[in-house]
């Protein structure tokens, strides 16, 4: 029996299912970009990688899939943009469906997003980047805010 692709929003059932560790692929999807980081095997640290300009969802996955390929990585961290008040909401459900698309690529742990944009854009500001910088790296930082949050809780269980 083959199992199903896992897509989680429990940490430790991620940390379950990636015993031996391995880098992470942290993802903010938008709807016209993707932002990614990565982090180490070792799970300590989450650095802003490529920015995926989104066209057809075919051609997203091969970016993501030659992405875990090159970069060995292991499981997929993806934002999910909840309302303040912790419901979901259109946004949500895009999220949850990108997650159960791409989740034959790896293990995917789906993260509460709500403040990712502003504690990257606070972070490009406290490093004096100008606005035009700030704008075409958000989704790089954002995803890495994400994955950085993730690693810290998966390390910490």
């Amino acid at each position: 029996m083959i199992a199903a692709p896992l897509v989680t929003l429990a940490a430790a059932d991620f940390r379950t299912a990636l015993p031996q560790g391995g880098r992470l692929l942290g993802l903010d999807v938008g709807t016209k970009t993707i932002g990614t980081a990565l982090c180490d095997a070792g799970w300590s640290f989450a650095s802003p990688a490529t920015l995926v300009r989104r066209t057809k969802f075919t051609a997203d996955k091969a970016a993501l899939a030659t992405l875990v390929a090159q970069q060995q990585v292991k499981g997929l961290v993806i934002g999910l943009p909840l309302n303040l008040d912790g419901s979901e909401s259109p946004r949500s459900q895009s999220s949850r469906a990108f997650a159960r698309n791409v989740a034959d690529l790896a293990p995917v742990l789906l993260w509460d997003e709500r403040w990712s944009t502003v504690a990257a854009e606070r972070a490009m500001i406290a490093q004096d980047m100008s606005r035009a910088k700030r704008a075409t790296r958000i989704d790089n930082h954002a995803a890495a805010h994400i994955l950085q949050a993730a690693i810290d809780a998966l390390v910490a269980a």
